[in-house]
């Protein structure tokens, strides 16, 4: 019962804060309007531009607790970084709206890696020298897999919200993550098609140049070869940019099977994979992992040739809960729209850090890494332990596409 009261009171307490942080920004875009605009000095909001920091002073004047961000601002992928840029600055400014940590205010200093892994590892470095300490980071596997070493090497906690290849961290080290993994994200997808769908013929389409895509395809085969699921056709691409499948296309439609595989990110799934799968006369299932979520925003005109299709993700903004609800309500109203699954982790990674500061109760990252070690965390996509490696095992939704819209089809636990 006094779990479930103080569920409440948390929840009200956010409330206040989102009404009070609109009222703040309110006043900050007066002052701007009256100071003009040729004034100079402090520091941007990190939210739509590559490299900022979200509040004015940084681990140099001492004022404020200096977190690192690293994501795609730029490039194919843009739109995910604006998603976890946006995730991170609602969380930090309900953060300091309620009186920050230790007394300060968190400032996020922000540089974007393009999806990049080279340039992922110069942003980690300029970060390290900025005085971060902790960096939340970065969105795709293949760049944060180039950061993992570097932050066991420099001793700096490095969460990422969205890279879910099993090998971004296998030991008690400095490197977590507020999503599940690609074995049981694939697993997961599996289950859907053999219990919930109850297809027996099944093909994969995957990018092998790819950390994530072929990290998802071989968690899904091994699931298959358990539930019985046979693999009529395999096919690949050499990368997750490539965007011409026609080919392989032709074979899987050609192959009997009744579900396809295709675990890509939604730049190519939506205007590629699904149009192209059904102009080859592939009629069956469509289904990728969490790199489709923002496919809405990359479809074709015909948004039918969709229907049929689903993919797996940390959560859903349907899902009825009050603290899912409170974050949709803040985020539209900051945003004016509705926030994905990258936002809504990245909005968790920011309160997981402030809870591993306040454990910690100083900003020492060897500090910081023990109070991360083992947490116990319930946040906007789920209540979770993170296990030995850094990682939460919980709870996985499936989302359906219906008319061009993005709706929750089930969860699977």
């Amino acid at each position: 019962m006094y779990a479930i009261m103080q569920k409440e009171d948390e929840i009200m307490k956010r409330k206040v804060i989102q009404k009070l942080v609109a009222l703040v920004s309110a006043g900050t875009m007066t002052a701007a309007l009256l100071a003009g605009c040729g004034s100079t000095g402090g520091a941007a909001e990190s939210a739509g531009s590559s490299d900022t920091a979200a509040e004015a002073g940084t681990a140099a004047d001492g004022d404020s607790i200096p977190v690192g961000v690293i994501s795609p601002n730029t490039g194919n992928l843009a739109t995910y970084g604006e998603s976890v840029l946006n995730g991170i600055n609602l969380a930090v400014e309900e953060i300091n709206a309620a009186g920050g940590v230790l007394g300060k205010n968190i400032s996020i200093i922000s540089y974007d890696d393009k999806a990049d892994s080279t340039e992922g590892a110069n942003a980690f470095n300029r970060l390290v020298g900025d005085g971060a300490c902790a960096i939340i980071g970065s969105v795709t596997s293949g760049v944060t897999a180039s950061l993992a070493p570097l932050a066991d090497e420099s001793q700096i906690v490095l969460l990422t919200p969205t890279s879910t290849a099993d090998t971004i961290t296998e030991s008690d080290n400095y490197v977590f993550r507020a999503c599940f993994k690609d074995s049981y994200q694939g697993k997961m997808a599996a289950k859907f098609a053999a219990e919930k769908l109850g297809v027996k013929k099944v093909a994969v389409l995957y990018a092998s140049g790819d950390a994530y895509s072929a990290g998802v395809r071989e968690s899904f085969d091994a699931a298959c070869s358990e539930l019985g699921l046979e693999i009529v056709a395999e096919e690949s691409s050499s990368s997750t940019d490539d965007t011409e499948f026609s080919s392989q296309l032709t074979n899987i439609a050609a192959s009997g099977a009744e579900f396809l595989f295709a675990p890509y990110y939604y730049n190519a799934a939506g205007p590629y994979i699904i149009p192209q799968a059904r102009a080859a006369g592939f009629e069956g299932v469509i289904m990728g992992a969490d790199g489709y979520d923002g496919t809405t925003e990359s479809m074709l005109d015909d948004k039918t040739l969709y229907n049929n299709c689903y993919y797996t993700n940390h959560y859903s903004p349907d899902d009825t809960s009050d603290v899912v609800q409170t974050f949709v309500t803040a985020y539209n109203d900051k945003y004016g729209a509705k926030p994905n699954a990258l936002a809504a982790l990245a909005y968790d990674s920011a309160y997981m850090i402030k809870d591993a500061i306040e454990k910690a109760g100083s900003t020492d990252r060897a500090a910081i890494r023990d109070a991360m070690s083992g947490m116990s965390f319930e946040g906007v996509t789920g209540k979770f332990i993170l296990d030995e490696t850094g990682t939460p095992e919980k709870s996985v939704a499936v989302i359906e596409f219906k008319d061009g819209e993005a709706v929750w089809n089930c969860t699977l636990d």
